[in-house]
């Protein structure tokens, strides 16, 4: 097994913190929840302009990379050739960054926004429909995405440009931390990595178990139970340890294709079979409002809320706040598996790649599932809102499917789609945390056995959460164990320009001394 490529600290340490979560929580579930629903009321009442402020900075710090000399740099010697083909590297990426979540919110979120519209709208208004069918597209647009984008920058630089055999965080963030990076600083940046992303699986877990349930339910009639969503996870996790042992090429890969096929062929049908010209005009109408108030939405706090006797929505702390911080607790996985997959990729096509090909799949995702099922509200073919506070979201899901044509086939095809883009996900997810939790890779890849044990470790919090009833808790956690990764973010970004700049400053001073240049510069 090779225990000396483990690095021990760094692994015991995030397993400490799990089961001192788990814990507590298992044997006094309430008190539990209520200490993290404090928290979590106190980081995004009085520092959710710092999350609003990381996502803005962060789209318009890339735009800026993309087109400088640090975009030119590229992955790898100057004639490395792309490891993956676009569609492949395009649906890897897609899948690790979204998971089943974009079947669950790309399909109900406008019901939400329709109920409680933003800007003190009146709720199921003309104006409150239009931001229904936007505010979603926004959620995961181009700032989702910027924030996954944003730690790939100085961990793609140093695993192929300065060829460090290493995925860390805390070795990414060396050119501004120095020799800290091996010590307790860097285990700490590490494990609060590792702990953030447990965290935040377990809120895709959570949001993609329930909905699959009413699938199966939906298919073969097994009614939804606690024994009955244990197996769905027990199952997914199967398939995506098995995805994860087999590495990228041979079993995240594969997956990630099927996925992306099978999204298609969905996305297609509904949109041919469902109301088209209206998918059509209502998606577009969307696109216009957001790049027309981008700012506004991602600058809104309702800073009236603080004045007495002002009655406030909380849109911002319950929507925009929380998905910025959920986005911040996925970033840096998402950031290492992009910058994994991008060998041979210049920095500009690695980050405009994930902003474009991220934000066009959950455009078509929130247009053409979500339009529809607002387009069967606005008609009244079927009273969606009614159902959904009636059964539930995860119900709502599979009864607006059930309003298709020959949805015998599309609702099992869906729950299968489902357990994949939970799969995809996963398995990207454990191969990251075996790759943070190892000294060095052999072979570009973390040991096979440690992949298996991150994959299997992921489960523990969400199925011990799942039976005590806490899976809302569970994602309150996630985004509390978020907040110190912004100013890791930061670090990171940091870290990027410094280093890039530095060895783009000494090539072109020994070209002028006909010294030695280097050659990871794509011109």
């Amino acid at each position: 097994m090779n225990k000396r490529l483990i690095d021990w600290p760094t692994f015991i340490f995030a397993l400490v913190i799990l089961f001192s979560v788990v814990i507590p929580l298992t044997l006094f579930p309430e008190a539990g929840a209520a200490v993290i629903n404090q928290a979590n009321e106190f980081i995004t009442g009085n520092f959710g302009i710092l999350y609003l402020l990381l996502g803005l900075g962060a789209l318009i710090f890339l735009l800026y990379v993309s087109f400088s000399k640090n975009g030119n740099i590229k992955l790898g010697a100057r004639n490395t050739k792309k490891e993956f083909g676009t569609f492949s590297w395009a649906a890897m990426l897609f899948s690790a960054g979204i998971g089943s979540s974009i079947l669950y919110w790309g399909m109900i979120e406008w019901a939400y926004y329709y109920q409680g519209p933003p800007f003190g709208i009146t709720p199921e208004s003309e104006e409150a429909i239009n931001w229904a069918a936007s505010y979603g597209m926004f959620h995961w647009g181009p700032i989702a995405w910027a924030l996954y984008t944003l730690p790939a920058l100085p961990i793609a630089y140093f695993y192929y440009v300065r060829k460090k055999p290493i995925l860390k965080i805390s070795e990414a963030s060396r050119p501004v931390i120095g020799k800290y990076a091996d010590g307790p600083l860097g285990t700490l940046i590490d494990v609060l990595f590792i702990f953030g992303l447990l965290g935040g699986a377990g809120t895709t877990l959570a949001l993609g178990t329930p909905m699959i349930a009413e699938g199966v339910n939906h298919v073969i009639g097994i009614p939804v139970s606690l024994g009955m969503q244990a197996i769905i996870m027990l199952v997914c996790t199967a398939i995506f340890a098995a995805s994860s042992y087999s590495g990228i090429n041979r079993g995240i890969k594969v997956l990630s294709d099927l996925n992306i096929w099978l999204v298609l062929f969905l996305l297609a049908f509904v949109f041919i079979f469902g109301p088209t010209l209206f998918i059509s005009e209502m998606t577009f109408t969307s696109l216009g409002r957001i790049v027309n108030n981008i700012f506004t939405m991602a600058t809104w706090l309702e800073p009236l809320a603080s004045i007495p006797g002002y009655e406030a929505t909380n849109f911002p702390e319950t929507w925009t706040i929380f998905y910025w911080a959920w986005w911040v607790v996925y970033a840096p996985f998402v950031g290492l598996f992009v910058a994994r997959i991008s060998r041979g990729r210049t920095i500009k096509e690695m980050t405009l790649g994930t902003l474009i090909y991220g934000t066009l799949g959950c455009v078509l995702f929130f247009g053409i599932l979500g339009n529809y099922g607002l387009y069967l509200q606005l008609s009244q073919s079927f009273d969606v809102i009614g159902f959904m506070n009636e059964y539930g979201a995860s119900a709502a899901i599979i009864a607006i499917l059930d309003q298709l044509p020959i949805s015998w086939f599309i609702i099992p095809m869906f729950t299968v789609l489902a357990i994949i883009f939970l799969a995809t996900t996963f398995d990207s997810a454990s191969y990251i945390l075996a790759a943070v939790a190892q000294k060095r890779l052999i072979g570009g890849e973390p040991l096979r056995w440690h992949r298996i044990f991150w994959a299997f470790t992921l489960m523990i919090l969400p199925m011990v959460l799942m039976f005590i009833g806490g899976l809302e808790t569970l994602q309150t956690a996630s985004i509390v164990a978020g907040f110190p990764v912004i100013f890791i973010m930061i670090l990171l970004a940091w870290s990027f320009m410094r280093a890039s700049t530095e060895d783009l400053n000494k090539q072109r001073d020994a070209r002028k001394s006909n010294s030695i240049t280097i050659d990871n510069i794509d011109r």
